[in-house]
């Protein structure tokens, strides 16, 4: 989810759900879309089951950060479908704990 700021009953930051499928001939599209106030593993769930009652039957590879419960959710709506977590978020997560001098070996 990306945080954007939102003209609702505040101006405060809200959570954009978006999910992106990528064609066999490699183009990519938006599957779906949700605004909530955060972001939360049940929102995550909601969408991956709105995605399959919408006619998504299967999810090949499914690539996210790290949200806690996120494989749990895609287990039950998408049971055959592999799971990976995101490189930039996986090298953000290592970097966090190389010294400022040795990030650029």
């Amino acid at each position: 989810a990306a945080y954007v700021p939102l003209r609702r009953i505040t101006f405060d930051r809200e959570a954009v759900y978006i999910a992106i499928g990528i064609k066999p001939n490699g183009h990519k599209e938006v599957i779906d879309y949700c605004i909530a106030p955060n972001e939360n593993i049940e929102v995550w769930t909601e969408l991956l089951q709105s995605m399959k009652s919408r006619g998504l039957e299967q999810a090949e590879l499914f690539l996210s950060d790290g949200v806690v419960g996120m494989k749990t959710a895609l287990a039950k709506t998408y049971p055959l479908a592999h799971f990976q977590r995101c490189v930039v978020h996986v090298m953000r997560k290592i970097c966090a704990k190389v010294r400022v001098e040795d990030r650029e070996a």
